[in-house]
């Protein structure tokens, strides 16, 4: 049969804001999950909005389309158009699982929470011409999955075509984020076999992988076991973790002699109040100082999350969060708007309390108020916001943070990383215009390989290196 899977354009990737190298960071391993499922007869035209043109001329047996919540109206809109033309549509994805019946009136089928076992019981009722209207994985499992269809993968148009998830959910309950409604009823915390995670890791071409997993680190015994058996492939690596498992002695060590050389950080709020609010109990009580040392000593960089727009958060939130960064020499930042995302338990409080502003999920992209404040109004809150990006981001703040490290080398990675990623935009925009932002891979995987080699404790007190053994380092 004809398959056509699409990701849908999300709202602020067609805004004016819109930064398209974002955009183009990783292909839609979830539709490729689902592809591996089908049958090697079965035609498929997998479609990212994000890098290319979606036609609406064809006329497939079935339509596949992942959801997120400023996609939703996107979404909608091609799978009304394709359910005229007699296709059958079938929905999921995080904001499938939180709204199912706004959701429904727009498919023929929706899947909610993890595909699992869903998804081939579907595939299996829609051939034989009886398929249900709504599906829930009853077993969550990564083990024995089929390999994902990387060969639908349009490489060329990823900056970070190597992404990879060996795990699914996080072991941590923060009270606005969709996790938990997503994976309610069942695990919400799992991951692949070693065996089957390195074997995948390992067929993947060049140096750079990317794990899209929302903790690496959240499954020590699994973590540990993956980066014993990554040393020694050559591979640098960027992934996502918390300060609690930053904080474990030797997870890290491990990790950086495996070839991690980036870290995504939830850092959220430096307000203890604001993180008891919110769940946030793995950062209450952590020295997040002592965190970001651990990662730079291990010649790791950091890029560190933050939320504005707390309870306890004021107008000198917003300057107080970037000279905390900046002091703390943090490579890059991302910086959020607090949104209560339907079905979570902050959408559930804010409602009760009369806060929620309006349910327009356009606007629900951590860019835009949807809610009231409790401290500050709502135009100051995104004022705040965007001065945040603008100050961190500035030459001034890049070169006091960078020079915050004592090693040059360090210095010379911080600048290039955070200056390219932030103020190179005209020239990302030409790659992607054509097609050639994979030619930046190489320069990525340079700059992550020679950040810094791990070293023990032992060997960052011996002799510091000199000008001439940086150069040949570098070369």
């Amino acid at each position: 049969m004809k398959v056509k899977m699409i990701l849908s354009a999300l709202t602020e990737a067609k805004s004016p804001f819109f930064r398209p190298i974002k955009y183009s960071l990783f292909p839609p391993l979830g539709l490729c999950t689902l592809a591996a499922y089908l049958s090697p007869d079965d035609e498929i035209n997998l479609v990212d909005e994000h890098v290319e043109v979606l036609s609406l001329n064809d006329q497939p047996d079935l339509v596949v389309i992942q959801v997120y919540i400023t996609s939703a109206y996107r979404s909608y809109q091609i799978a009304d158009h394709y359910r005229k033309r007699g296709c059958y549509v079938v929905m999921g994805g995080l904001h499938v699982t939180s709204l199912p019946d706004e959701a429904a009136e727009h498919a023929d089928t929706i899947i909610l929470g993890p595909a699992g076992d869903a998804w081939p019981r579907f595939l299996a009722d829609f051939r034989a011409k009886c398929p249900q209207k709504r599906y829930v994985a009853t077993t969550r499992t990564l083990e024995g999955k089929p390999p994902i269809r990387r060969d639908l993968i349009k490489r060329e148009r990823y900056l970070c075509p190597n992404s990879i998830v060996v795990s699914r959910g996080c072991p941590h309950t923060c009270d606005f984020c969709y996790k938990e409604a997503f994976y309610s009823g069942g695990r919400s915390f799992y991951t692949q076999l070693v065996d089957e995670a390195l074997a995948e890791i390992q067929k993947l071409p060049g140096k750079h992988v990317y794990f899209l997993d929302d903790h690496l680190l959240g499954n020590e015994r699994f973590a540990n076991a993956l980066f014993d058996g990554m040393v020694g492939m050559g591979k640098v690596f960027q992934a996502a973790s918390t300060v609690q498992a930053i904080l474990k002695p030797g997870l890290l060590e491990k990790a950086a002699k495996a070839g991690m050389r980036s870290v995504f950080v939830g850092f959220e709020t430096l307000d203890a109040t604001n993180l008891a609010e919110h769940d946030k109990y793995q950062n209450l009580n952590r020295d997040y100082g002592a965190a970001i040392k651990r990662v730079h000593d291990c010649g790791i960089m950091v890029n560190g999350s933050f939320v504005f727009g707390m309870d306890n958060d004021d107008e000198s939130v917003f300057s107080r969060t970037v000279e905390w960064g900046v002091k703390h020499s943090i490579e890059t930042a991302t910086f959020h708007i607090m949104t209560p995302y339907p079905s979570t338990a902050l959408h559930t409080r804010m409602a009760a309390e009369g806060r929620i502003v309006h349910n327009n999920w356009d606007l629900y992209d951590t860019r835009h108020v949807v809610y009231q404040p409790a401290k500050l109004s709502p135009e100051a809150l995104e004022r705040g916001y965007w001065r945040a990006y603008k100050e961190f981001y500035s030459w001034n703040s890049m070169f006091t943070s960078a020079g915050v490290k004592s090693d040059l080398r360090a210095q010379l990675r911080h600048l290039s990383y955070a200056a390219g990623w932030k103020k190179f935009e005209p020239v990302w925009d030409l790659l992607i215009r054509t097609r050639q932002v994979t030619r930046m891979l190489p320069m990525l995987e340079a700059v992550l390989a020679a950040y810094g080699r791990f070293q023990s404790p032992i060997e960052r007190k011996g002799a510091q290196p000199s000008a001439s053994q940086l150069l040949t380092a570098d070369q």
